[in-house]
């Protein structure tokens, strides 16, 4: 594993703003980024550099404590980065919020050696890195069976099985996992990666709008995982503490869709606003919702990072998921009538954000998922 990054990389990331963080990020963007677009969605290209780049720029580790190569902003700068990348590419939003996500589990682990040499790597982007818990989190949601299962051996766990579909990996990525600890009812979370003897990244699928994301299928045979890996072991204390951030920045991913939707909105009124005016949803409408959801997620963002994620904000977080997802849809399907007709060219901006738009309703957990969860979170609380 590589040597934990040098204290002089620690000293600028306590020194950066979100502010600042966030200029340089729209600015490599639209300079880095958007020229891409196109042969990310259309022909799966994984934009590596860019994703090394946001790391040099702050956009993973805005959540992280700067003890461990972070800039200690908080997850609301975490969000913002999430954001304006989904703005441009809702696909390499996605694998920001996946890199995010691994510095995510780290920091909340109480496994000292993660946190002290690799997450450091994590957060500035010198390591990539996904994560693997769209599984377990629909197992401990009661949706579906856990996929891997974990027998103790002397220094670790021996995992077997297999996890489908894990974004932003490749060689040497890193990604966080979940499985169920044989002969028992307790579970274990870690940190693996290709690495590992056993573990082989098999890529068996094509997909609409994330074909660049780097997805494989993850086969574990016999894969050794060291205590030094581990996350937490039985982890469902862990899970809990995880789960609130995990839900919350991909809230990001909606809101940066939403407004690129506005923005291709505002540009078929240029030409068809006479006749737009009669759709149900207008700019202002959507600009008006866009800006509500915003400042509800900015702030349950900030509190959580102040004060930690009890019972009655966990639920303002899923809220603002399902807004997100929602909202979503509804500016997706509005920017498609906008345009009409060129909504039908292939290759378009308004039939990729229709695409992107399903995947923020669909990815893991999914609008009927956290319906789900909010549901089972009222009837707890009638029982008791």
């Amino acid at each position: 594993m590589q040597a934990v990054s040098n204290l002089s990389d620690r000293a600028v990331a306590k020194t950066q703003a979100p502010e600042t963080m966030l200029a340089e990020l729209h600015k490599a963007i639209a300079t880095q980024l958007a020229p891409q677009v196109a042969d990310i969605d259309l022909k799966g290209q994984y934009p590596r550099d860019f994703m090394h780049l946001v790391g040099e720029l702050g956009g993973y580790r805005q959540a992280v404590a700067v003890e461990y190569g972070g800039a200690g902003n908080g997850l609301k700068a975490a969000v913002q980065a999430i954001e304006a990348i989904s703005q441009e590419c809702l696909c390499t939003g996605f694998m920001t919020w996946c890199q995010i996500a691994c510095t995510w589990y780290m920091q909340n682990s109480d496994n000292t050696y993660l946190k002290q040499h690799l997450l450091p790597l994590v957060a500035t982007g010198k390591v990539l890195g996904g994560t693997g818990l769209s599984n377990p989190m629909k197992h401990f949601a009661g949706i579906e069976k856990i996929a891997l299962v974990a027998e103790r051996q002397p220094g670790g766990y021996v995992l077997n099985g297999m996890l489908p579909w894990v974004s932003n990996l490749g060689a040497g990525h890193h990604f966080g996992i979940a499985a169920r600890l044989a002969d028992s009812d307790d579970y274990l979370m870690a940190i693996v990666s290709d690495e590992l003897t056993g573990l082989t990244l098999r890529c068996n699928a094509h997909f609409i709008a994330l074909e660049g994301s780097n997805t494989y299928s993850c086969i574990f045979r016999d894969v050794f995982v060291p205590d030094e890996l581990i996350l937490a072991a039985p982890c469902e204390e862990y899970v809990n503490r995880i789960r609130p951030g995990f839900i919350l920045t991909q809230v990001g991913m909606g809101l940066g869709l939403v407004a690129s939707c506005i923005q291709i909105m505002e540009r078929a009124n240029q030409r068809y606003g006479h006749v737009n005016r009669f759709l149900d949803d207008q700019v202002e409408d959507l600009a008006a919702s866009l800006a509500t959801t915003r400042e509800k997620t900015y702030a349950i963002a900030t509190q959580m990072s102040q004060q930690g994620c009890d019972r009655p904000l966990l639920k303002q977080v899923i809220q603002a998921r399902i807004d997100a997802s929602e909202l979503s849809l509804r500016a997706a399907n509005a920017a498609m009538l906008h345009v009409g007709a060129r909504g039908y060219l292939h290759g378009g901006i308004a039939e990729r954000k229709l695409r992107e738009s399903y995947f923020v309703a669909i990815v893991t957990p999914a609008l009927k998922q956290l319906k789900k969860m909010l549901h089972d979170m009222e009837k707890s609380k009638v029982k008791s």
